[in-house]
């Protein structure tokens, strides 16, 4: 008795020594593992410093199999499942959950100090399919387009394609980077590019968010609904399969404290209750 005694004042005085504490492993987008992710993590372990949270962030994708497979608790992503994963869910039987944790608005940016400020959702469709390929066809200088996107494996690769491209594929050389930091300094760095990064990058980089059909790229616009490129960044774990570990991470991220994380880190926060798939009904 004394000994346990001994070692709980032990634990009390030195902290939980870091081989007894529980691990969460949380695999997928970078939109989430860049900034968020991390801020959120940080805040997590002021008041949980027994749980030990992994981050990998590499894609959706790479999320979302790896907790198909078991080998994550927790999927960050940018994105819903697509039809092959959730052919995966229905296939093994699987239940899952997805809890918002809030939006991010993707900008069409160019440089600050580019002529082009203003463009429609037909004419980004166009330019990033490659059907509007030199400036001067939409008021600019006599420039050929420089298109950045998203690597291909990012959820906003597939993301950006769903909202402002009909799903069509991108054009031809257009340069892909890992994440968005890359991207909007390759724009910023670039007379004639244009790509697409989050709201926090822009105002970072201090790039131009282009007017899309008259609606600036801001938080209020996503908020009210009426810029039309904004995705909501999730949360999802398998349903009976998840650690109550695991799930106090999710409640943190839902909670005030956890919102006012994901404000102060550029995001758009959304309180709101789990979305429940059950496998048979997506």
């Amino acid at each position: 008795m004394k000994r346990l005694i001994a070692c709980c004042l032990l634990v009390i005085v030195l902290g939980v020594p870091e081989s007894w504490a529980q691990q969460v492993s949380i695999k997928g987008s970078n939109t989430f593992g860049e900034d968020l992710g991390p801020a959120l993590i940080e805040g997590f372990k002021k008041m949980r410093p027994d749980i030990e949270i992994d981050l990998v962030s590499i894609s959706s994708g790479f999320g979302i199999n790896a907790l198909l497979e078991g080998k994550c608790d927790i999927a960050s992503s940018s994105r819903a499942l697509n039809e092959d994963e959730i052919r995966l869910v229905k296939s093994r039987q699987l239940r899952i959950e997805n809890h918002p944790v809030g939006y991010y608005g993707i900008a069409v940016v160019v440089q600050p100090n580019h002529p082009v400020k203003a463009l429609n959702d037909q004419q980004v469709e166009q330019i990033f399919t490659g059907e509007i390929v030199n400036w001067q066809d939409l008021g600019g200088p006599d420039l050929p387009i420089h298109l950045y996107i998203a690597d291909a494996d990012a959820g906003t690769h597939l993301g950006f394609r769903e909202l402002a491209m009909s799903n069509r594929d991108y054009a031809e050389g257009a340069i892909e980077h890992v994440n968005y930091h890359d991207l909007g300094k390759a724009v910023a760095n670039d007379p004639s590019g244009i790509g697409y990064v989050s709201l926090s990058v822009m105002r970072e980089i201090g790039l131009h968010g282009v007017l899309i059909n008259g609606i600036h790229p801001s938080s209020i616009a996503v908020i009210e609904g009426l810029y039309p490129y904004a995705r909501l960044v999730r949360l999802i774990t398998r349903r009976g399969q998840t650690s109550s570990e695991a799930r106090a991470f999710v409640r943190f991220v839902q909670s005030q404290d956890g919102q006012n994380i994901v404000e102060r880190t550029g995001f758009v926060p959304r309180m709101t209750s789990p979305i429940q798939y059950s496998g048979i009904d997506f």
